[in-house]
């Protein structure tokens, strides 16, 4: 690394407007400072990491150019947009990023006028652009520069390569800037991975395609009119072998590359150039993620990996802090007055596992036990729980890249050759191919089997990445299975059941650590559609889905210090429903509470409250119906257990309300 210019500019930058007028020396020294402090904050409160280190000198090099916000600055998906929000005013509330009532973890147009798009899910950038410049061409609104800056790894979208097939053919003039790392979130796959690895080995590239041209129709002996005279198609084999960057200029969009993404110098000619171009431009840019921390800039790709994210208290005076070192009680320190036994402390009990845990060891179990399950991810076989099975068994595991439409075809594919697919995709990052999942699996009848991770409220990432719609978007298919484990065990039972299934089958499960309960020595089937009882009481029944189990549980004994003991039981299925369940709770109860960790709208209770309506003739002698879940909005970011407050998801809260709709007396006891 080189070391870092000595500038104290960052405390007087408020605005973009702030950084014209500095040298390319002063701009290098500001990248740094901006490097520094990201380092020194994220690392204290945790956050988004690696990425937005990498994203520095871009950040200041298209600042100091653009008239931001009439130009236009489009960060895709948001990991890498740190550097950016510190320098547009709110540098001296960037402590509060990711925190409860603070800034947002990605951009968020009501935040700053600088935020031009929300972002959360990867591969829109260029699709933004494309509709932003095409409107001013149009005439609507003021006329500006658009730049959408999009990572390798989110590339792979299939919208991605969408977005400049329409911008070629329209001719949209506007720079598509490609922070090329080499990583998503793991190492990146596939064949523009390798194409982008080829490139990066040719760091001279520029102006691809009339440079090679002209030297091609240049060479001596003759040789130069004989390839013309052979035609386009030899011509474009050799310049395609010598420029990459021919990819981009098939589909007519101009590329220079590859520009060093640490050098603001360098960065600033290769845009004030794009800029000029009334066509769009393809700037290929190579950073290093993590650059400027050593565990991550000089660790490779695991290196990268390991500090994609950052966890508080991570990192202290800019290195990785110190585990905590655990000296035990030496007996010759106590009083001679206490007895050694006294001394001998209990062996602490174990933490429950993380569900990502339990579900990546569980689907391992499967997959040695039947060649044909196969685990498939998107780019997240760590955070998704497939690493293991990466790891143990490579031939039953597929990484597709930011590509989840692409996951479930394929997934489909290998059902149709008789395979049992696991598709572990989190739940918002499933939204993304809700067509596949409609039409290729539900339609066809597909066993394929969809885990869910990160249902419900995630916490520090916030809307785009809230798990909570899932129940409400799957509920309405025809032949598919949907279920939601209510703590470890019925995770590893259910994943079992849904492989065991011949159909399409999803089971969601929540972010963070399980209840703690042992886990079966052999995984058992459950009968589809079918809820089971937990407490017997009587007047009120609480029915959790999933995470309102334990929800259910606890305000169960909130209520019996009120003297109400109540019927907890546990769904399940939504889908199918355990109707027999369902009408036995509603006839022998006066209030039935149904509890989600998803939109109330289309969700469990809707599926509940659908049954009685159709079900029942009369409402006489049927128990009202409370709904528990999510509000009708976005839930904003913050810790879990500050969100499920926010929205009452708590036994508490629902205690509560139980006890308004009964009219029980607050001095009321057992």
């Amino acid at each position: 690394m080189t070391e870092p210019i000595k500038t104290n500019f960052l405390p007087s930058i408020n605005e973009p407007a702030d950084l014209r007028g500095l040298s390319d020396e002063e701009l290098q020294g500001v990248a740094d400072e901006v490097r520094t402090y990201i380092i020194d904050v994220i690392g204290e409160i945790g956050g988004h990491f690696g990425a937005n280190l990498g994203t520095c000198e871009i950040a200041v090099a298209l600042h100091s150019l653009l008239d931001s916000p009439r130009d236009k600055v489009l960060w895709d998906v948001g990991h890498q947009a740190y550097p950016h929000k510190i320098l547009t005013g709110r540098r001296d509330e960037f402590p509060t990023i990711r925190q409860y009532d603070g800034l947002a973890p990605f951009c968020s147009i009501p935040e700053s006028e600088h935020d031009i798009m929300g972002a959360g899910h990867a591969s829109t950038s260029i699709s933004y652009g494309v509709g932003l410049k095409e409107a001013m061409r149009k005439g609507i609104g003021p006329d500006g520069r658009v730049v959408a800056v999009i990572g390798d790894g989110a590339l792979t979208g299939g919208v991605a390569y969408e977005a400049m097939h329409a911008a070629g053919g329209l001719g949209t003039p506007m720079v598509i800037l490609l922070n090329d790392n080499g990583m998503s979130i793991s190492p990146n796959v596939g064949a523009l991975s390798s194409y982008f690895q080829r490139a990066r080995l040719k760091p001279g590239l520029f102006h691809a395609r009339e440079g090679v041209e002209e030297k091609l129709t240049k060479l001596p002996l003759g040789l130069g009119k004989r390839i013309e005279r052979l035609g386009p198609e030899l011509k474009s084999a050799i310049k395609a072998y010598w420029a990459p960057g021919l990819l981009f200029e098939e589909l007519d969009l101009a590329y220079m590359g590859i520009i060093d993404g640490h050098d603001v110098g360098a960065l600033r000619r290769a845009l004030t150039e794009a800029f000029a171009a009334d066509r769009p431009v393809v700037v290929h840019v190579h950073t290093v993620k993590g650059r400027g921390f050593s565990p991550a800039e000089d660790g490779g790709l695991s290196g990268m990996e390991q500090w994609h994210a950052a966890k508080p208290g991570s990192i202290v005076d800019g290195a990785p802090a110190a585990k905590p070192k655990l000296v035990p009680i030496q007996e010759s320190d106590a009083p001679a007055s206490i007895a050694p036994e006294i001394l001998e402390k209990p062996e602490p009990k174990a933490a429950p596992p993380q569900y990502t845990q339990v579900f990546s060891d569980a689907i391992v179990s499967e997959a040695a036990h039947d060649s044909r399950v196969i685990g498939i991810t998107a780019a997240m076989a760590g955070g998704a729980g497939l690493q293991k099975l990466a790891d143990d068994r490579p031939a039953q595991y597929y990484d597709v890249g930011i590509a989840e439409q692409n996951a479930v075809l394929m997934a489909s594919g290998i059902a149709l050759q008789g395979g049992k697919p696991v598709c572990a995709i989190y739940s918002t990052f499933l939204q993304r191919a809700y067509d596949q999942i409609v039409h290729d699996v539900c339609l066809q009848e597909l066993d394929v089997t969809f885990a869910m991770d990160r249902a419900g409220l995630v916490g520090d990432d916030g809307p785009t990445h809230h798990g909570v719609f899932d129940i409400a978007y799957l509920r309405p298919l025809p032949h598919i299975v949907v279920m939601a484990p209510r703590d470890e065990a019925m995770l590893v039972n259910m994943l079992h059941t849904a492989i065991s299934h011949d159909g399409p089958a999803a089971l969601r499960y929540p972010r963070g650590a399980c209840i703690g309960v042992e886990l079966p020595d052999e995984p058992e089937l459950i009968p589809l559609g079918t809820g089971e009882t937990l407490v017997s009481g009587e007047g009120v029944a609480l029915l959790g889905y999933g995470s309102g189990v334990k929800v259910a549980l606890e305000a169960a004994e909130l209520l019996a210090e009120r003297g109400v003991k109540a019927t907890v039981a546990d769904a399940r299925f939504v889908k199918p429903l355990d109707t027999e369940m369902v009408e036995r709770l509603a006839l022998g109860h006066d209030l039935l509470v149904t509890i989600e960790e998803g939109v109330l709208q289309g969700g469990f209770g809707s599926a509940v409250l659908e049954h009685l309506e159709d079900s029942f003739t009369t409402p006489a002698g049927r128990a009202k119906v409370m709904r528990v879940g999510l509000p009708d909005r976005y839930v904003t970011h913050g810790k879990p257990d500050l969100l499920h407050q926010e929205v009452g998801f708590t036994g508490d809260a629902v205690a509560g309300r139980v006890l308004e709709a009964l009219e029980v007396p607050a001095n009321a006891t057992r």
